[in-house]
């Protein structure tokens, strides 16, 4: 009997034919401006900030990855065209995710890193983000955030918002804050946040944030957009339906998905076919009735209930 990792492994890529090519045609996604009709060979389209930066659309994420397998793991995704790298304080891991960079061989310049400030550390939070710095082996980060609403986060927006004046950032922004903690926010900050990153998936679609987010000018950012594997996401019946018409997989599906959205997302493998196939979603398009489909899979809680 095979296990449940390689069932999983090999339901994502069921679908999944090297050399797939299925031409896009434009779709506008409703608070997204930009018509989505790519070249597979085109560099990953971006977002624009608030303040006028621009975020790639799809990035890696580096939650649990460390030693020699985070750094490989970095330097291949960023040899495979990924551009936006996402890590924090707490992963203990932006040391190997900072060698990731410099051993890709790509001018950092080129790079949209992200870090994130735990809250263990909000009450010194000039000191938390020289520690990052460093380890990252950068003068700067292009986006900074405070991971969780819990604990000073006043003291720690504020001094977040000195050093993104200083150019020390390029943007900053949140995690995990639900409408009524980003009022409060509001309340204080002299630089709105430009990005709120929230658990984002197919199975919580996250259908009070978005509105909220949107009349704010705030991106909206998916971490996990992949749930982790949870909930057997990799061997769904309903996204293996919709796949099966593109020759793609769960994985593939549930990523276009959030492009479609204008949602940002960061899937984080260490596996280099499904690093680079989480890149091949911009050759197809999902249609009106696939993203209802989708919608019945939408369970409207948390699958991550340790973080609660």
């Amino acid at each position: 009997m095979k296990d449940a990792k390689y069932t999983a492994t090999r339901s994502r890529r069921q679908f999944l034919k090297n050399g797939a090519t299925l031409a896009a045609s434009s779709f506008l996604i409703p608070g997204f401006t930009s018509a989505l009709a790519f070249d597979t060979t085109a560099a990953i389209p971006s977002v624009t900030l608030n303040n006028g930066t621009k975020m790639p659309i799809l990035g890696f994420g580096t939650n649990t990855l460390k030693g020699e397998i985070g750094i490989n793991s970095v330097a291949h995704a960023i040899r495979s065209g990924y551009r936006l790298i996402d890590t924090a304080t707490i992963y203990g891991n932006e040391q190997f995710v900072g060698e990731g960079i410099k051993q890709s061989g790509i001018d950092r310049k080129e790079l949209f890193v992200t870090t994130k400030m735990w809250v263990d550390d909000y009450p010194d939070p000039k000191a938390a983000f020289e520690t990052s710095l460093k380890k990252l082996q950068t003068d700067y980060v292009d986006l900074y955030l405070l991971h969780r609403p819990r604990g000073a986060v006043k003291k720690a927006w504020l001094a977040m918002e000195k050093l993104y004046k200083e150019g020390k950032i390029k943007a900053i922004g949140i995690s995990n804050f639900e409408p009524k903690q980003i009022e409060e926010l509001l309340s204080y900050a002299t630089v709105k946040p430009a990005v709120n990153q929230i658990e984002t998936h197919a199975f919580y679609h996250q259908y009070e944030a978005i509105p909220a987010l949107k009349s704010l000018g705030i991106q909206h950012e998916a971490w996990s957009p992949l749930a982790e594997g949870r909930n057997q996401i990799f061997s769904n019946e309903v996204l293996a339906r919709i796949g099966k018409q593109y020759n793609k997989s769960n994985a593939q599906v549930s990523l276009r998905w959030h492009y479609q959205r204008g949602i940002v997302a960061i899937p984080r493998s260490s596996n280099q076919a499904h690093i680079k196939e989480n890149l091949e979603i911009f050759d197809f398009e999902l249609s009106e009735k696939d993203l209802k489909m989708m919608e019945g899979l939408d369970l409207n809680k948390t699958q991550f209930p340790e973080w609660g």
